[in-house]
């Protein structure tokens, strides 16, 4: 049986070429922006999207877990570069392979499987992380690149050769989507920073960003694909608590300096280690044209979310109980925070082949060819 295993393995990372497939597998890591179903798996945890009425537009009966109507980003980014969709959440892998049906199969036939399954990739993201391990109460940035290493180490238990897994993983593209959250928290606690406080904070999120890119580097990554974090205060949520309904500008400018940060920080790693490649795909312009000029993408609703309750839909969450627009194609945002499906068929045409206001400095398309 352990043969048998090791030789669909085998098979599966022989196929890439001849199935199309852009690049060898996608690893994904972040928040719930890139989230397709980890969260599912945390027992009491409220940061989870695996009950209606999300994933209303999902075929029926698919396994709820994305912070959407539908599809999210990474769905999006996956299919142009050949694949179905985002790779599986981890532990959705995790919890498959250690529950299977034969009690007599050994665990290294488990592991085995376990590795042939999630060779194409797998997606470790969880809804309400961040940068900052201290962001949220899930599944923080460090114990996300962890479990990599540990699927990397099975992957060389399985007796494929240090020398494969590493050509594997240098052609593979390592997704970051964070960023958000540890911005969300900061500001509801600072609403009207001072200039320090500001530096501190953008200063923390830089250099642990860079932490992780290291580790994941020092790993075997070679490709970066990394979403910027978004637009927040045009979110409806924060749109709700202004009294004007519009815009939150402080929470942008500060989502921007970090933006900033950020880019400032993959430019520095890109000219510093060898063999790294990174593209930066920009949240933060997309939402920005998108509220500029709704009507050219088809939507007719830029300020209230689709599903929610209260001012702007926004007040409250997407629950079962919630109400929700019928035509979801015609919203910027889903619920109070997360974008609609056909916002994030956007981001990831944007994102892979678009101009230079959102991707840079290269594309997705050009990342995965280099």
């Amino acid at each position: 049986m352990v043969a048998l295993w090791l030789w669909l393995l085998l098979a599966v990372v022989a196929s890439t070429v001849a199935s199309g497939m852009k690049v060898p597998a996608i690893f994904v890591f972040g928040d719930s922006t890139a989230d397709v179903g980890n969260n599912n798996y945390l027992p009491g945890s409220s940061a989870r999207a695996d009950f209606p009425h999300n994933g209303i537009d999902l075929p029926s009966g698919e396994l709820r877990g994305r912070f959407s109507n539908g599809l999210i980003g990474v769905d999006f980014l996956a299919a142009d570069m050949g694949f179905s969709r985002s790779p599986p959440s981890y532990l959705a892998l995790i919890v498959a392979n250690s529950s299977g049906g034969d009690e007599a199969m050994s665990n290294t036939t488990k592991k085995t499987m376990g590795v042939a399954a999630s060779i194409r990739g797998a997606n470790f993201a969880s809804g309400g992380s961040g940068v900052l391990d201290s962001t949220g109460a899930t599944i923080n940035m460090t114990k996300q690149i962890e479990y990599f290493s540990d699927l990397k180490d099975q992957m060389l238990s399985t007796r494929l050769s240090t020398y494969r897994v590493t050509a594997l993983l240098s052609k593979s593209i390592f997704l970051i989507s964070a960023g958000a959250n540890d911005t969300f928290d900061f500001f509801s606690q600072n609403t009207s920073p001072d200039c320090t406080a500001l530096q501190q904070f953008c200063e923390a999120v830089v250099s642990t960003y860079d932490s992780h890119v290291k580790t994941l580097y020092n790993l075997g990554a070679r490709k970066f694909a990394v979403i910027d974090v978004p637009m927040l205060g045009c979110c409806p949520y924060w749109r709700s608590r202004n009294p004007t309904g519009e815009c939150v500008k402080p929470l942008n400018q500060l989502a921007s300096k970090l933006n900033d940060g950020i880019r400032d920080l993959f430019g520095d790693l890109g000219s510093e280690m060898q063999g790294m490649n990174y593209s930066i795909g920009s949240s933060y312009e997309l939402v920005a044209s998108l509220i500029e000029d709704p009507q050219s993408a088809g939507f007719t609703e830029v300020k209230s979310a689709c599903c929610g309750g209260g001012r702007l839909n926004a007040e409250e969450g997407c629950t079962p109980s919630s109400g929700y627009c019928s035509d979801r194609s015609k919203f910027l945002f889903w619920d109070l925070l997360h974008p609609t499906q056909a916002t994030s068929r956007l981001a990831g045409r944007a994102f892979y082949d678009g101009p230079a206001r959102f991707v840079g400095p290269i594309t997705f398309r050009q990342l995965g060819e280099a």
